[in-house]
């Protein structure tokens, strides 16, 4: 099969955020996202262009347009989170993020009433029921295919530091899990998530999704769900390894790292650069490190084995990609990656709660949904 890869404009940068739905006295999932968009939905049209289903009732994912600045793409968000919010004050829910609910149970949430959907949970059974996670997505335009998976090879070298940054679902179902990111490893449960297969040429992505279709592993490109991955029909390069944001802050600082990351390694290939690359065995471990350790895990920087701690890693490629930053229009976006290296990730935040209230954790949703209304982390 061919897949057409419809080019962007360069370094356009599209969010998808998406959002738990929970109850203003209790703090548990509330499951009224039918109600909450026929509520937005517009006079005379089939839905609101900004505020999207997702695989479970107690999900709402807030996109935005296709921005040329991240601060462009975070204003989009502001606007449908306040709007959305005139619909859920009335019904007494609060909007959350983070990879995980702390405390909600699985197998209480019900599916969204879509053929696709339903196939996924019908294929997939106990651990696709166990999909009660949350995430952030960054699209960043690409302009020509030949560099879609150069890009991509070299992204990858970074993933443990994008996933370290954002983890954000230590607890589970009311248990700490010893992980900064559960998330990270419940959602390669699924077929064809987790990390991407390496290619060198396009024609092997074509070949894989021509045999993935063939078999039935899939149904439709969309279904291949890689932490990072080309989405040919935007013409993109899209970001799924952040775990949720509990805030817009945050949100908008880890868009502005990899849309920084992307357009350096995008300048690199017009320089004739050789990008960075690293063997799979790596990028596995260093997935895992980052998902257990989250900023005190100790990754794999590159082919020869060199190590480092990821905070380190962090604080030295912040002075190395602000004048990218400055180009694209996001200096400042780009400098709240310092607040979560001086603040310590939402995993972190969270834990202190936790301690800080006996192990409550009503008391960490209770953080996680001031940090929503804030708009910061706190």
């Amino acid at each position: 099969m061919e897949i057409d890869f419809a080019p962007s404009a360069r370094s356009t940068v599209g969010i998808e955020w998406e959002l738990a739905l929970v109850d203003v006295d209790s703090g548990d999932l509330r499951q009224v996202a039918p109600t909450v968009l026929e509520a937005v939905r517009p006079p005379g049209a089939d839905a609101h262009p900004n505020i999207h289903p997702e695989l479970l009732l107690n999900t709402i994912e807030v996109v935005s347009g296709v921005a040329t600045t991240v601060r462009g793409a975070g204003a989009d968000l502001a606007r449908t989170v306040d709007e959305l919010r005139t619909v859920l004050d009335p019904l007494r829910v609060d909007l959350m993020c983070a990879g995980t609910h702390p405390f909600a149970r699985y197998d209480f949430q019900r599916v969204t009433n879509k053929e696709r959907y339903a196939t996924l949970i019908e294929r997939t059974q106990w651990w696709g029921r166990q999909m009660v996670i949350y995430g952030v997505h960054v699209h960043v335009g690409v302009e020509d295919r030949r560099k879609v998976l150069p890009l991509l090879r070299a992204v990858l070298c970074y993933l443990p530091h994008l996933q370290s940054l954002a983890a954000s679902s230590p607890f589970w179902a009311g248990r700490d899990t010893g992980y900064a990111s559960n998330r990270a490893l419940l959602f390669q449960q699924l077929p064809t998530a987790g990390l991407p297969q390496v290619f060198e040429e396009w024609h092997e992505l074509e070949s894989y999704a021509r045999d993935m279709l063939h078999t039935g592993v899939i149904d439709d490109l969309n279904e291949i769900r890689w932490d990072i991955r080309p989405a040919p029909h935007l013409g993109t390069l899209e970001m799924r390894v952040f775990d949720g944001a509990s805030n817009l802050t945050e949100v908008l600082a880890l868009a502005a790292l990899v849309h920084c990351l992307v357009e350096h390694f995008s300048t690199m290939l017009d320089n004739g650069e050789e990008l960075p690359r690293m063997p799979q065995w790596f990028l596995h471990e260093n997935k895992w490190r980052s998902a257990r350790y989250g900023m005190d895990a100790i990754v794999i920087l590159d082919a020869a084995g060199n190590e480092q701690l990821v905070s380190e890693a962090v604080s030295e490629l912040l002075p190395r990609l602000e004048p990218v930053a400055q180009r694209l229009g996001c200096l400042e976006e780009l400098d709240g990656i310092r607040a979560i290296l001086a603040k310590g990730a939402s995993y972190q935040r969270q834990r202190r709660v936790a301690r800080r209230h006996d192990g409550d954790l009503d008391a960490v949703v209770a953080s996680l949904v001031a940090e929503m209304r804030a708009g910061r982390p706190l």
